[in-house]
């Protein structure tokens, strides 16, 4: 570009100012220098980089989009563990787990409530938060190779239906097609491929309903979580994780969903869900499951009526037209209705499961980011101003909260004369208006941006686009809306309280307050960002606000600040936002007088109340200044507390113990009898028990 780093510092320090605001201000200004300066495509930070050479020229590299590279999934000995550090104990929430998952079929894991079914989903899709309380351990392969040495594309299907509520379905395919499929730069290429995925998933009658959410309605349960098997499947990915996809809907729905699990297993994904309890016809779907209890395996091997065949060696019969589900759900279940009853069935469950022997598996490689740096923002900025544009119930109530606190404040204040006592009157004013506009901007940013977050860090975790388009994008296309509010709060109060009575003035006032609310909306989403909730968000962002108001330029003057809050003041936006307006009224006001010793002109006011000596130019950078600080805080804190994956290491043990091949159990082959786990702290290296559906035998 024409100019650098060192032009944008001598661009800064010329604004004006000095001391720890123009540090503030130059920081700012370097970082969104830095993000925003160039076209060409984002490049992954150190920690999301792949082995593109790997995956994209090698001989297995996967096809284009609408093509499914077939994918096998091989785990064994998989044990997760979590430390308590007060008690210094170690739970384990899976112990010494194998099995496999092969492209074409739909695998279940199965198991009650605390089993570790989404601990192990989340294990094989490497979505396992890092902790340092947390320990993994095992082998994990795709196609026969450690996972450090191939990439593939996964799909990961949460519980959580997240999306922006005021899009419609098609739209929302289209727009994560348009991300996630640049390739595709026909328009009628990508409505095709649109089309068909709306067929195949059956969404095709809600194509163009609006998502909706609490506030309003729009599509059903179960049409949401097509539609989010919808969004994972536009790459085309390899395999599918899907997290209790069945949770939250009635029969029906939730056989809808398992039949589009099906039809997806049979176009060659491989597909792996976790599921507690499903109905019998849910089962019948099933090609494999896996039984765990207490993380311990218990099954693994094909569905049906394999299960039922295995578990009748052992005395355990299925009774007949009994749904085969709950049945094995019984089987591996504690009862917890009596003493008796707990050690029954702790005994029957030890007596079907048997220790392994651990070992360390290998790092997840992660997924390209795709697309250039200005295409994800102009797709970002399409997206964001429909949601924004669109969201008519928070518009309306906002919209009417305005024109409700400005006829309020305007009832009270109403047409202010020049007398001694409306000096006072109109700094009140101009206070409550500073304090109401922060705080409307503030309360909705809070409200709404913990959610957004969530979708946006799932997508950021698939590579969809960068940070930096899309914080952009979001801060351009709620310029409009946003601004719309101030307007309609400055219109109506202004007049009724009869403000200083000039056009400019008047567009001054609005323009002060418009800008206020922008930096407490940038606010809301720095607050946004530090917190995981909305809830928390709702407690910390007004706490902070109140600090602002009290050092806001009305109740403590900045020259009687105590010299260790000093630095308040100078961030309040309350106060800058207060000090301008005050300077916007009282410049040029001349105020009746009867003592000598009354205020006569709007100057003496200022300085009477140590506002003297500023002018609105000061105002304009102190708000712009607060306004990139909190953009930029804002950015580093998105980018500090993107969910971090533990990167597992592969073992150093795999160089002296024989590979282990994963086979299916013969039926001629006869089970040995079961052996009780012994309860040793220490467990010797023990035969593999050979009555599990698969053995595990040394190349």
């Amino acid at each position: 570009m024409a100019f650098g780093a060192k032009k944008v510092g001598h661009m800064v320090s010329g604004i004006g100012g000095n001391g720890m605001g123009q540090i503030l201000a130059a920081m700012a200004a370097a970082l969104l220098f830095r993000l925003f300066s160039g076209p060409g495509p984002a490049s992954l930070p150190e920690d999301e980089t792949c082995e593109e050479n790997d995956s994209v020229n090698g001989d297995d590299a996967p096809p284009s989009a609408g093509k499914v590279f077939p994918v096998s999934i091989t785990w064994r000995n998989i044990t997760c563990s979590l430390s308590d550090k007060h008690s210094k104990s170690v739970r384990f929430l899976l112990k010494d787990v194998s099995g496999e998952a092969k492209p074409g079929r739909l695998l279940a894991i199965m198991g009650p409530s605390g089993s570790g079914k989404t601990t192990l989903l989340n294990v094989l899709a490497s979505q396992i938060l890092a902790s340092p309380r947390l320990a993994l351990s095992g082998l994990l392969e795709f196609n026969g190779k450690p996972s450090s040495t191939k990439a593939y594309k996964f799909a990961y299907v949460r519980q959580e239906d997240l999306f922006f509520s005021q899009l419609t379905v098609r739209e929302t395919l289209s727009l994560a097609a348009e991300l996630q499929l640049p390739e595709i730069s026909s328009v009628e290429e990508r409505d095709e491929y649109v089309n068909n995925l709306l067929f195949k998933l059956g969404l095709v009658s809600c194509a163009d309903s609006i998502i909706g959410d609490a506030k309003v309605r729009g599509i059903s349960g179960g049409e949401k979580k097509r539609l989010s098997l919808g969004c994972e499947l536009i790459a085309s990915p390899s395999v599918i994780f899907a997290d209790e996809p069945t949770t939250g809907l009635d029969a029906f729905q939730a056989e809808k969903v398992m039949e589009t699990l099906r039809l997806l297993a049979q176009d060659g994904h491989t597909v792996i869900c976790s599921i507690h309890q499903p109905r019998g016809s849910v089962y019948g779907k099933f090609d494999d499951i896996v039984l765990l209890t207490e993380g311990t395996l218990v099954y693994a091997g094909p569905a049906r009526d394999q299960p039922l065949e295995y578990f009748s060696r052992f005395g355990y019969q299925c009774p007949d037209h009994a749904n085969p589900a709950e049945f094995l759900a019984d089987l591996i279940s504690i009862d917890y209705s009596s003493a008796d009853s707990v050690y029954s069935s702790k005994k029957r469950i030890d007596a079907l499961t048997g220790p392994k022997q651990g070992m360390k598996f290998g790092k997840k490689i992660a997924a390209k980011r795709k697309g250039g740096w200005w295409r994800q923002f102009w797709l970002l900025l399409k997206r964001a101003w429909m949601q924004a544009s669109r969201d008519g119930p928070t518009n309306k109530v906002r919209a009417r909260m305005s024109i409700a606190s400005a006829i309020i404040f305007g009832s009270v204040f109403w047409r202010m004369g020049r007398s001694q006592t409306s000096i006072l009157d109109r700094m009140g004013l101009l206070q409550v208006t500073a304090i109401n506009t922060a705080m409307a901007a503030l309360t909705k940013t809070v409200g709404v941006f913990p959610k957004e977050r969530a979708i946006v860090d799932r997508e950021r975790a698939k590579g969809s686009y960068a940070l930096g388009p899309y914080l952009l994008s979001k801060l351009i296309a709620e310029i409009p809306v946003g601004a719309a509010f101030p307007l309609m709060f400055g219109a109506v109060l202004y007049p009724m309280a009869r403000l200083h009575p000039t056009f400019s003035r008047f567009g001054k006032f609005c323009g002060i307050v418009t800008v206020e609310s922008f930096a407490a909306s940038a606010m809301g989403l720095t607050v946004g960002s530090m917190v995981p909730t909305t809830e928390a968000a709702m407690a910390l962002g007004p706490s902070l606000m109140t600090v602002f108001i009290v050092f806001g330029g009305y109740y403590v003057t900045a020259d009687n600040t105590p010299i260790i809050f000093r630095w308040i003041p100078r961030a309040s936006l309350i106060r800058w936002a207060f000090q301008g307006l005050c300077i916007n009224e009282f410049t040029g006001l001349k105020f009746d007088c009867q003592n000598s010793f009354d205020v006569q002109t709007g100057e003496q006011a200022l300085y009477r109340y140590s506002l003297g000596g500023t002018c609105m130019r000061d105002t304009v950078i102190a708000q712009s200044r607060i306004l990139l600080f909190w953009y930029s805080t804002t950015y580093l804190l998105l980018k500090k507390n993107k969910p971090k994956y533990p990167q597992l290491k592969a073992p150093a043990s795999e160089q002296i113990e024989p590979k282990l091949k994963l086979e299916p159990l013969l039926e001629t082959d006869q089970p040995s009898p079961l052996k009780q786990v012994e309860q040793n702290q220490q467990v010797e290296s023990t035969p593999v028990d050979q009555t599990e559906p698969f053995i595990l035998e040394g190349l």
